[in-house]
């Protein structure tokens, strides 16, 4: 199972207005494990950054100026997260209002709102009543958000995936059973769909010895013909 935990920063709130994304940022997991795999880029926004949106991020025009604009790296952003992996993002309505609206511009298919997995919700979900922001979440869990000065997308998707990972249970919450390991492949596929383990070919060899059968029957023997015993032989 691919997921792809995704954030990104934006000059404001509402990309009818005329705001845009300025920074991507997004971490792969397989199988509930980060693979090292990223995903990092500024976008030049192509309009001035306001003052409260440089006080949160700490982009400014100057830093923005020579950066890529979203249509240059569409396909790349695209093809990281793949065609159908799910998109772990906190508060994804957000997110995926304006990378939908990038992609529209310029002309790309739209995200499918089915692949987005709000981990706001599920915070919400466990904990009703409160805080669900991405810092309380590390102070709950006990991740360690101290370099989180300034809200950035690589860092915030890291934060975010051990978030998950917690909010799902722990960073194994089923032991690893269903994953590569669990039928000797390697693949980040993990095990094939219908999968099911083979009869042993060769039976293991009683580990009982002659005189502990002897020992056993005698004492059924014991218990006379209607011993519970004799209705399973």
């Amino acid at each position: 199972m691919r997921e792809i935990v995704l954030d990104t920063e934006t000059t404001g709130f509402e990309p009818g207005e005329g705001h845009r994304i300025v920074e991507i940022g997004a971490v792969e997991l397989v199988n509930l494990m980060p693979t090292g795999r990223t995903y990092h880029q500024y976008i030049n926004p192509e309009r001035a950054m306001p003052q409260e949106a440089f006080d949160v991020h700490g982009l400014g025009d100057d830093f923005l100026r020579d950066k890529p604009v979203f249509a240059q790296v569409a396909d790349a952003f695209l093809a990281f997260i793949g065609p159908d992996s799910k998109l772990v993002i906190h508060n994804a309505a957000f997110d995926m209002k304006f990378l939908n609206a990038e992609l529209s511009w310029c002309r790309r298919p739209p995200i499918a709102q089915d692949r987005a997995v709000d981990t706001l919700a599920i915070a919400r979900r466990r904990f009703p009543g409160s805080p669900g922001s991405l810092d309380a979440l590390c102070r709950r869990f006990g991740v360690d958000n101290s370099s989180r000065e300034k809200h950035g997308a690589l860092l915030d998707s890291e934060l975010l995936a051990e978030v998950y990972l917690e909010l799902l249970g722990g960073r194994q919450p089923d032991f690893a059973l269903g994953g590569p390991m669990a039928t000797g492949l390697s693949t980040a596929a993990g095990q094939p769909a219908g999968w099911r383990p083979r009869p042993r070919p060769v039976p293991l060899p009683p580990r009982l010895t002659e005189a502990e059968a002897a020992a056993h029957a005698a004492f059924v023997a014991g218990m006379g013909e209607a011993a519970l015993w004799n209705r399973y032989r």
